[in-house]
């Protein structure tokens, strides 16, 4: 299989035309024009809000409610969290929302999930910042359990279920993909996930193959064959011929769509299995310009 190429969709405040909030009308144009140019995914960040070093606030939607209705109105791209945040819901409710995404999406569903570690919204909706990896562990070893078809009774430092199964229950295993780079986290991508990310960089570099060989050293010594965790890496590109966005990321490639194409080709070349890419501005018109470089990695 090629290299598959997805695409994050507007969120927050700042991703929307003219870098306002974006509504939902924007968000469905994005996800559409990926899903009618042949791209593979789209994606949504989980977050309540962001404060920035400065102490602006910027606001987020609710990412769940909004990737369920990315769901029902596209029919080809996979559907994922980039990624969802482990303490903002409570391991079997989202297990059971899993379970009805997917039935929605008709088996679409990527369940990208990661521990967090945005101080301020934790705060500001009274969240514990405390032992995040550690809650994590348990959080991910319930979530990955029961949509994997167990009954599932688990009693944690940090949760309880009982008997806790999915029905009904998903037709297909819904793969997990894990967000990380420590050796705690790294540990878990190897136990628990089907694919793993890391993010956010511009053009390929030795800094990308480094954080790829940590992928195969963990999963190595979890005794899996190789290529067992898929490996997706997120990237920043950005369209010159469209207006800067407000707070332009130094790491984006901006190019050519051939030049692009060389670009994920880079990547490919690594040993990358999935492109998710954040675009500068998030438009449909950027959209289209990544889906034409897509075309040619396979000319």
């Amino acid at each position: 299989m090629g290299l598959k190429i997805g695409v994050m969709l507007p969120l927050g405040d700042g991703d929307g035309p003219g870098g306002g909030m974006p509504g939902w009308k924007d968000l469905r144009a994005v996800a559409e024009a990926a899903d009618q140019n042949g791209l593979d995914s789209v994606w949504l960040a989980d977050h309540f809000l962001y404060r920035d070093p400065e102490g602006r606030v910027f606001g987020m939607h609710e990412s769940w409610t909004l990737l369920s209705a990315v769901a029902a109105v596209t029919t080809n791209v996979e559907v994922g969290n980039m990624v969802l945040c482990a303490s903002f819901r409570d391991p079997g409710l989202t297990a059971k929302m899993a379970a009805t995404l997917d039935e929605v999406s008709g088996g679409r569903l990527i369940l990208g999930v990661g521990a967090g570690w945005h101080d301020p919204e934790y705060e500001a909706f009274g969240l514990p910042t405390d032992h995040r990896v550690g809650r994590f562990e348990e959080w991910l070893e319930i979530v990955a359990r029961m949509v994997r078809g167990e009954t599932v009774t688990f009693d944690g430092t940090y949760y309880r279920v009982s008997e806790a199964n999915l029905d009904p229950a998903p037709p297909h295993r819904i793969p997990i993909l894990v967000a990380g780079h420590r050796p705690r986290m790294m540990r878990l991508v190897a136990e628990w996930a089907d694919a793993w990310n890391t993010a956010w960089y511009g053009a390929a570099s030795d800094k990308v193959e480094e954080k790829l060989a940590t992928l195969r050293e963990a999963v190595k010594t979890a005794g899996k064959p190789g290529g067992a965790v898929a490996a997706t890496v997120g990237i920043v590109v950005r369209d010159a011929d469209q207006p800067s966005v407000a707070d332009p990321d130094p790491r984006a490639i901006a190019g050519s769509v051939p030049e692009l194409a060389e670009a994920f080709t880079a990547y490919q070349k690594l040993g990358v299995d999935h492109l998710i890419i954040s675009p500068e501005p998030m438009t449909p018109r950027s959209i289209e310009r990544i889906a034409e470089a897509k075309q040619l990695l396979s000319k």
